[in-house]
C-alpha cells in the first residue's frame, strides 16, 4: 500500500491531520484477544507492507527485531508489541508500516492496518486527560474506540541511535551572558514530553528564559496574554516574548495553525517564529516559509537551535 504524499495537509491552516490507523492486539490471561488500536500521523507513513525476509540483529536493543531491505535501502524494523510491552501470545505481527522522518526511514511491525482518517487536530486530546504515557502524543475518540497516536520521535529515538538529538556545542552553552539571553524569554511548543524537555533543557542551559506549552492552543493562550499584557501596559510583544518554537503536529491546535494565528494579528506580528519538525522536507520548508515561519529546523538538529534563537531573538 503506497502513501499519496500529495494530499497530506502540511501546506496551510486547516488545523486537519490525516492518521493511519493499525492495531496492535494482546491477550489477557484467558488467551482472549483485547484489540488495541493505534495511529500516526499520515505524513510520516511512506508505505505499508507485508513482513518480507527479516534479518535478525545481534546485540539488539529490546524491540529492535532485526533488518529488511527496501529496494535500494537496507531498514531497521521495530516490534511495537514489545516496544508497548504488550502480551501477544501465538499472534504474529506481518505487515510492516515503513514510516519516514527526522532524515530517518524506519518499519514498525503490526497487526494490521485499516484505513486513512481525515479529523481535526481540535478532536486529538492530550494523553494525560485520559491516559498516562510518554510513549502517547494524543488520543482519539471514535464512536466505538479510541485510537492513540503514538510518540514515535520518542520510541525510533531511544531505539535508534542515529536518529537521537545530537547534542549542544559546548561553546553555545556557555556565553550568556556576552548575549543577554538571560533578558530573553522563549516559548516552546511541542506535544511530545521528550522532545520538550529536551529543547527546553537545551535552551535554558544556553541561559534562556523558557516557557513550555504541550499543544498549540495552549501556546496560543500563553500567547493572547502577553499581548493583553503588552496592550494595558504599552509596547511590543518582543519586550516579553522574543521567540516562538513550535513543532508542527500537537492536539487541539497544530503549529501550523498556530503560525498562522500569530501572523494573522497585527500586535504579534513582530514575533519570531521557528518550526522545530521531523517533517520539515525542502518542500514544506518552502510551504512553512510561505505561511509566516522565520525558520525552519529539521528535528534532530539541535544544535542549530540555539544558533537560530541567537539570531532572531538576541541579535
Amino acid at each position: 500500500m503506497a502513501i499519496n504524499q500529495s494530499k497530506i495537509l502540511l501546506e496551510s491552516d486547516t488545523n486537519e491531520l490525516e492518521i493511519v490507523e493499525f492495531r496492535i492486539d494482546e491477550v489477557d490471561p484467558q488467551d482472549n484477544v483485547i484489540p488495541c488500536h493505534y495511529g500516526v500521523n499520515v505524513a510520516k507513513v511512506r508505505e505499508i507492507i507485508r513482513l518480507p525476509q527479516i534479518s535478525r540483529v545481534v546485540n539488539a536493543k529490546l524491540g529492535v527485531e532485526g533488518m529488511i531491505r527496501l529496494r535500494d535501502k537496507v531498514i531497521t524494523v521495530i516490534n511495537l508489541a514489545k516496544v508497548l510491552g504488550k502480551e501477544t501470545g501465538d499472534m504474529v505481527a506481518d505487515r510492516v508500516v515503513v514510516l519516514e522522518f527526522n532524515n530517518l526511514m524506519v518499519g514498525v511491525l503490526v497487526h494490521s492496518v485499516s484505513r486513512i482518517y481525515r479529523i481535526s487536530w481540535k478532536n486529538v486530546e492530550p494523553p494525560s486527560r485520559a491516559v498516562h504515557s510518554d510513549q502517547v502524543t494524543g488520543l482519539v475518540k471514535m464512536d466505538d474506540r479510541i485510537i492513540l497516536v503514538l510518540d514515535f520521535e520518542k520510541i525510533v529515538g531511544e531505539l535508534c541511535s542515529e536518529s537521537a538529538l545530537k547534542p549542544l556545542d559546548e561553546h553555545l552553552m556557555l556565553d550568556s551572558v556576552s548575549r543577554n539571553r538571560a533578558q530573553k524569554t522563549v516559548l516552546v511548543a511541542d506535544d511530545s514530553s521528550f522532545i520538550r524537555n529536551t529543547m527546553c533543557s537545551a535552551l535554558r542551559g544556553a541561559g534562556y528564559v523558557v516557557e513550555e506549552a504541550e499543544d498549540g492552543s495552549v501556546a496560543w493562550e500563553i500567547i493572547q496574554n502577553k499581548a493583553a499584557r503588552c496592550a494595558r501596559e504599552g509596547g511590543d510583544i518582543r519586550s516579553i516574548l522574543s521567540l516562538l518554537i513550535t513543532d508542527v503536529e500537537m492536539p487541539q491546535m497544530d503549529g501550523l495553525h498556530l503560525t498562522s494565528l500569530v501572523r494573522k494579528s497585527e500586535a504579534l506580528n513582530s514575533l519570531p517564529i521557528v518550526i522545530f519538525s521531523s517533517l520539515a522536507s525542502e518542500d514544506n520548508k518552502r510551504k512553512w516559509v510561505g505561511l509566516g515561519a522565520n525558520h525552519i529546523l529539521t528535528k534532530p538538529d539541535l544544535p542549530h537551535l540555539v544558533r537560530v534563537a541567537d539570531e532572531l531573538a538576541v541579535f
